[in-house]
C-alpha cells in the first residue's frame, strides 16, 4: 500500500498578492484563488497555506466576491465524487410531476446559516414537505454555527433514522427509483473537505466555505430550482449574482428583516429572483469566466434579476415573532418536532408550523409549479387552485394551500420513510 504524501504546491505569489495588494506586482485574479482551492481537495496543499489563503480571504473581503464564490464552488463540485449523469437524468424524466412551469428536475433549499437565530430546522423539514411534488436532492452536513444541522436532526429520527452515509454518487439515482426525497451528506459526496475541515475548526471563524456550502450541490447540473437564504443583507446580491455566474436560471435568495437565512414568518423577508429573460432585459454581471460541470468555458444564459419583499400575510398567514419558533435544543428535541409535523399532530396555527409552509410554499412558488391553474392532487384536493399573485407576481397563497396538503394527506411523511427505507438497504 502506497503510504506516501501527496506533494504540496506553494501558493506564495497568490498569498502575497492577497496580503500586500498596493506593492504586488501579481494579481489575484478569481480564477486564480479557484485553483488555489482546487489544490486543498487534492491534499495539495500545507496546513500553514490553506490558513492564510482562507484568512486573507476573509480579511480582503474578497470571500464575498461573486465570482470568487462562483468559481471556488465549481471546483468544489468538480472534485466532488461524480454522479453518472445518464441514469439520474432518466429517473428524473420518467418520476418528476411537470406541473405549471416546473420540468421535473432536482429541487434544493438551503442557508448559509450564521444568522445565530437558532431557529427550528426549517429547510431540512421544508424539502422533505415539498417532495410529494418535486424531486428533492437536499445537500447538508451537520451543525457548524447552529445546535442542530440538518444531517443531525436526520440522524436523531426514532425508531429508524435514514442511512445518510449510505447515499452516495452510485445509488443515489436508485434512491430516487422509490421516493422523491434524497438527502445528500456532504461529507459523503465532497471526501476532500477532510483536508479543509482541521485548519477550518483550528481558525474559529467564518470561512468562505460557510458561503460555498449552499452552491456545492454535487448534483447541480441536475438541479431545476432552488431557495438558497443567507444570514444578512448585504449577502443578498452577492449571491444572486454568484449564482448567475454559476448557469442558475431559476432561483430566490431569501433574507429576512431579522437578518435571517430563511423566509422569515416575523416580518418581511427580502428576496432577490433569479429568472431566465431575453439578451435586452437581462441585468449586467461582471464575468471573468464561466464553466460547465466538465470545464469548459461557456456563455451563460441571459438572466435579470427581480429585488421584491414578501411577509405571512402574503402566505395568508398571521406573523409570529421569532421567539416562537426557537430551535435551540438537540437534534433528539428537533427530530421529534419534524416528525410531529410530519404525522400532521401539530395543530394549523402551529408557529413553527406556519414558518415550515412558508417555506415550502417559496419552493414550489419559484420551481413552477405553482403556475398550473388545474389541481389533481389527491384525495383532500377540492381542485380550487388559489391564483391570486402577490409580490412578484407569484403564488404565494397558492403555494402555501399545496403545502398544508402535503402534510395533511401524509404524502410528505411517506416520502421520508421511503428514504429510511430505501437508505437502509445499502
Amino acid at each position: 500500500m502506497d503510504t506516501s504524501q501527496p506533494e504540496t504546491v506553494s501558493i506564495s505569489p497568490l498569498l502575497k498578492s492577497l496580503a500586500y495588494p498596493n506593492t504586488s506586482q501579481i494579481k489575484a485574479s478569481a480564477g486564480d484563488i479557484a485553483a488555489a482551492f482546487a489544490l486543498i481537495f487534492e491534499d495539495k496543499l500545507s496546513v500553514i497555506q490553506t490558513a492564510a489563503l482562507l484568512t486573507l480571504l476573509h480579511s480582503t473581503g474578497l470571500d464575498k466576491n461573486p465570482d470568487v464564490i462562483a468559481q471556488c464552488s465549481h471546483r468544489m463540485r468538480e472534485a466532488a465524487t461524480k454522479t453518472e449523469k445518464g441514469p439520474l437524468l432518466d429517473v428524473l424524466q420518467r418520476r418528476g410531476r411537470k406541473e405549471g412551469s416546473y420540468n421535473g428536475g432536482l429541487c434544493d433549499i438551503v442557508g448559509t446559516g450564521g444568522d445565530h437565530h437558532s431557529t427550528f430546522n426549517i429547510s431540512t423539514t421544508s424539502s422533505i414537505v415539498a417532495s410529494p411534488f418535486l424531486m428533492t436532492a437536499k445537500h447538508g452536513n451537520r451543525a457548524q454555527t447552529s445546535f442542530s444541522g440538518s444531517a443531525d436532526v436526520l440522524m436523531h429520527i426514532a425508531p429508524t433514522p435514514p442511512k445518510i452515509a449510505a447515499v452516495n454518487s452510485e445509488n443515489l439515482a436508485k434512491v430516487l427509483e422509490q421516493t422523491n426525497y434524497a438527502f445528500l451528506f456532504a461529507p459523503v459526496f465532497h471526501p476532500g473537505m477532510m483536508y479543509a475541515n482541521p485548519v477550518r475548526k483550528g481558525l474559529g471563524l467564518r470561512t468562505i466555505f460557510n458561503l460555498m456550502g449552499p452552491l456545492a450541490n454535487p448534483v447541480d447540473w441536475a438541479i431545476e430550482a432552488r431557495i438558497v437564504g443567507v444570514a444578512y443583507q448585504a449577502l443578498g446580491p452577492v449571491f444572486a449574482d454568484a449564482l448567475r455566474l454559476s448557469g442558475v436560471t431559476k432561483a430566490m435568495v431569501v433574507c429576512g428583516e431579522e437578518d435571517l437565512d430563511e423566509i422569515s414568518c416575523a416580518g418581511k423577508t427580502n428576496i432577490w429572483r433569479i429568472l431566465e429573460c431575453d439578451e435586452s432585459e437581462a441585468t449586467p454581471v461582471t464575468l471573468t469566466q464561466a464553466y460547465d460541470e466538465e470545464g469548459n468555458e461557456r456563455k451563460l444564459k441571459p438572466t435579470k434579476i427581480e429585488k421584491f419583499s414578501v411577509e405571512a400575510a402574503d402566505f395568508g398567514l398571521p406573523a409570529h415573532p421569532l421567539s416562537e419558533v426557537g430551535g435551540g435544543k438537540g437534534p433528539r428535541e428537533n427530530a421529534l418536532k419534524l416528525i410531529s409535523i410530519l404525522r400532521n399532530e401539530l395543530p394549523r396555527d402551529d408557529p413553527v408550523l406556519h414558518f415550515v409552509l412558508m417555506n415550502v410554499a417559496g419552493l414550489l412558488v419559484i420551481s413552477g409549479l405553482c403556475d398550473a391553474d388545474t389541481s389533481n392532487m389527491g384525495p383532500g384536493d377540492d381542485g380550487k387552485v388559489i391564483t391570486e399573485r402577490g409580490p412578484g407576481g407569484l403564488r404565494w397563497k397558492e403555494g402555501l394551500r399545496r403545502a398544508r396538503w402535503a402534510i395533511e394527506s401524509g404524502e410528505a411523511y411517506k416520502c421520508l420513510e421511503a428514504f429510511i427505507k430505501v437508505s437502509n438497504t445499502f
